[in-house]
C-alpha cells in the first residue's frame, strides 16, 4: 500500500480525529497505520471510538463528519445512500468521500447518485482514485473547515470562491457523464439553465430554446432525467 508521509502543504492541524471503530475494523492494517502515521505528522490526535459516521474531525471549534467508502460496490448502494441521507439529518457539515479507481466504478457511482435522488452538495461527495489520496483530502477539508472558522470576511470570500469553481468542477463531471455531452454543452446548459436541479425539470423544448444542443442531445438530456432505462444502460461510447 502506498504511502505519502506529511502532507505536502505544511500545515498543522493540531485537532482531534475520532475513527469509528466499526469502520476501522474492515479496513486492511495498512490503511490504519497510513492514516495514524499522517494524523500524527499533522498534530491530529486519534481516537477510536462508537460514532455513527466514520470519521469526526474537531478543528479549531468546529466538527466535521464524514463518510468513507473506500470500496465502491453497486451491491451495496442502497444502504450507502440511506446511511448518508440519515447522517445529513444529524450534522451541518457532512462529507462523503468515495474511492473510484475505475471506469466501470466511476460510471456505476454516477447512476447511483441520480438513481437515489441525492442533491447536488447537500452533502459533498468527493471522489478519490485511492484511499489515502481520500484521507488526505478529507483531512485537508477538516482543517480548511477549522481554519474558516476564524478567518476574516476577506479570506471567506476567498475561500467561498475556490468552493465554487470545485463545484462547478463537479457540475461539468456530472453533465459531461450523460452520452454524448461534451464540456461546451454543458457550460450552455450552465449559462442558461442554471443548476443540475433545474436542468432535470427542463423540457426538450426549453433546453433547445434557451441553448445552442441539438435535438438530439436536448433528447439525451431530457431522457436521462427521466428514464431509469436509459440512464442504467451501459454508456454509448
Amino acid at each position: 500500500m502506498a504511502s505519502r508521509g506529511g502532507d505536502p502543504s505544511g500545515f498543522v492541524g493540531r485537532g482531534v480525529c475520532m475513527m469509528s471503530n466499526s469502520w476501522r475494523d474492515k479496513q486492511h492494517p495498512n490503511l490504519i497505520n497510513f492514516l495514524a502515521t499522517f494524523l500524527a505528522a499533522n498534530s491530529y490526535r486519534l481516537n477510536f471510538l462508537s460514532v455513527s459516521p466514520d470519521f469526526i474531525f474537531n478543528n479549531g471549534g468546529t466538527s466535521v463528519a464524514f463518510v468513507f467508502e473506500t470500496n465502491w460496490d453497486s451491491e451495496k448502494e442502497a444502504a450507502v445512500f440511506s446511511r448518508v441521507n440519515t447522517l445529513k439529518r444529524q450534522f451541518k457539515h457532512l462529507y462523503v468521500a468515495v474511492v473510484l479507481p475505475t471506469g466501470e466504478q466511476i460510471d456505476s457511482f454516477n447512476k447511483s447518485y441520480f438513481k437515489y435522488g441525492m442533491e447536488l452538495g447537500c452533502p459533498t461527495f468527493v471522489p478519490v482514485c485511492d484511499p489515502e489520496m481520500g484521507f488526505e483530502k478529507i483531512v485537508r477539508i477538516a482543517h480548511a473547515r477549522g481554519v474558516c472558522k476564524k478567518q476574516d470576511i476577506i479570506t471567506t470570500m476567498r475561500d467561498e470562491r475556490a468552493q465554487a469553481v470545485e463545484c462547478m468542477d463537479a457540475f461539468l463531471r456530472v453533465l459531461t457523464s450523460i452520452p454524448g455531452i461534451d464540456s461546451h454543452d454543458a457550460n450552455a446548459l450552465a449559462q442558461a439553465i442554471g443548476s443540475i436541479e433545474a436542468i432535470a425539470k427542463a423540457s426538450k423544448e426549453f433546453i433547445l430554446e434557451n441553448t445552442d444542443l441539438s435535438t438530439e442531445k436536448a433528447e439525451r438530456i431530457f431522457r436521462f432525467f427521466r428514464d431509469p432505462q436509459y440512464y442504467l444502460s451501459p454508456k454509448i461510447n
